[in-house]
């Protein structure tokens, strides 16, 4: 399954994955197409076997602020929207850790990983909440530890850590707070800003974050989970060659491979966030060296001879961006004069026969002739295999290309067909929307 690996009408940003009775399930925020603010009312969640990652299945909503019409709201001191939520397994128990904008946070409790998940309790304080952001627990990541102690990390520009009492998962141990648990840093830009997931992988502590350069995702590693935390690096940047925007997610080993989930903006905002995974590599010294954004998701490969829609573009420059027309379709559109929508990695194998293939794009909203010279491996320095020229009506374009073979990144380099006279008269404009393309031998 390709990027994103969920259906392209599903919004889960802030993706935390577990790994539950041989199924990997993901628990984040829930998006709106549409939307001017962050976030939803609901909580979704998403799961998959882990021995075949191609074919997720929605288990439905799992948590309300608000009523709708199948569900009563699961809690009666609020109403605004739930945040970036986490669920970890104790004793045959399934928890849900909730943040509740500007609200006490709370947790639920379920037999099954899909839920259907009760409100257990409201966090319960035994001294002032005030020291724990008024006891809100803005964006919780939650760890029980081998000994079954249980540590919940959160916070929004300083992030601290407290201890759950495990008989009742719900109260916070007297005294147990730590803040700045992510340590103020020289470099500012590594900096806490949001979005603490807490893993143990071995004998080490990982603490995954979003930093003050707030389209990556960075981690700090410790030999306890109180700390001390070291910065290591960052593990991903969504804003690098494509519309950026917040980030958070975490790190999840399935089948023996580590994947990385994270989130990527679409719809011209960064209020409407898909998932996305990347696999990544972690180093026998506990090192994870960063990974770029694929179109690949679960995939080693993609297949260039198959059908494919254009949003599972992972590299957009020039102003253009992923939009949902509708839930049947997905679309490259804002694609002005030198516009580049990349693609990472397709297998053309081997080709003992042919000299050329030929590439079909089918596109929208057509009012201008363009014309998009087709790159392997850089935009700028990489081969260009041929020609595609756009006209001015809707439908689907032919280019007979130079073969390919073996595995390739390909870029697709938009450049305005208007000249002379005309040229300042249609600078600026939308050339036309990419909706899929095919390679055909």
């Amino acid at each position: 399954m390709p990027n994103p690996y969920l259906p392209g009408w599903e919004y889960i940003p802030d993706g935390e994955p577990r790994v539950f009775n041989d199924r990997v399930y993901v628990y984040g925020s829930h998006d709106r197409t549409a939307s001017d603010k962050f976030c939803d009312y609901k909580l979704k969640v998403w799961s998959a076997p882990c021995s075949d990652l191609n074919h997720w299945v929605c288990h439905g909503d799992i948590f309300h602020t608000r009523p709708d019409r199948d569900h009563d709201a699961s809690v009666s001191w609020s109403d605004k929207e739930l945040y970036a939520p986490d669920v970890i397994e104790k004793d045959g128990k399934y928890y849900l850790y909730a943040y509740i904008v500007d609200s006490l946070g709370c947790v639920a409790v379920a037999d099954a990983p899909e839920g259907p998940f009760r409100l257990l309790h409201s966090y319960h304080f035994q001294e002032n909440r005030e020291i724990y952001g008024n006891g809100s627990f803005i964006d919780p990541g939650v760890l029980v530890d081998d000994d079954g102690r249980v540590y919940m990390y959160c916070g929004f520009l300083r992030s601290f850590l407290v201890q759950v009492n495990p008989d009742n998962m719900y109260e916070i141990i007297e005294g147990s707070c730590i803040e700045n648990i992510i340590p103020a840093l020289p470099d500012d830009e590594a900096g806490f800003f949001e979005a603490c997931s807490p893993r143990k992988i071995g004998s080490r502590y990982y603490l995954i974050y979003s930093p003050n350069r707030g389209s990556r995702l960075a981690y700090m590693t410790s030999d306890s989970p109180a700390g001390p935390f070291s910065y290591q690096g960052y593990l991903i940047d969504n804003g690098v060659d494509y519309p950026g925007g917040n980030n958070h997610g975490s790190i999840c080993q399935i089948n023996g491979e580590w994947y990385l989930f994270y989130h990527r903006m679409t719809n011209g905002t960064i209020m409407s966030r898909r998932g996305c995974v990347e696999k990544i590599t972690i180093l026998p010294d506990g090192t994870i060296p960063t990974v770029e954004m694929t179109s690949l998701g679960f995939e080693t490969s993609l297949n260039p001879y198959e059908k494919h829609s254009a949003d599972i573009a992972c590299y957009l420059t020039g102003g253009c961006f992923v939009t949902e027309k509708n839930p049947f379709c997905f679309t490259v559109t804002g694609i002005t004069d030198g516009c580049v929508i990349g693609y990472k990695y397709f297998d053309f194998g081997t080709d003992k026969n042919n000299r050329t293939m030929k590439l079909l794009l089918s596109t929208y909203g057509c009012g201008c002739n363009a014309k998009v010279d087709v790159f392997l491996d850089d935009p700028k320095t990489g081969r260009k295999i041929g020609c595609c020229h756009i006209g001015t009506d809707d439908g689907i374009y032919e280019a007979i290309l130079e073969k390919a073979e073996d595995r390739h990144a390909v870029f697709f380099v938009v450049q305005q067909n208007i000249s002379g006279s005309f040229e300042d008269m249609f600078s600026g404009r939308y050339l036309f929307e990419l909706a899929e393309f095919v390679f055909l031998k």
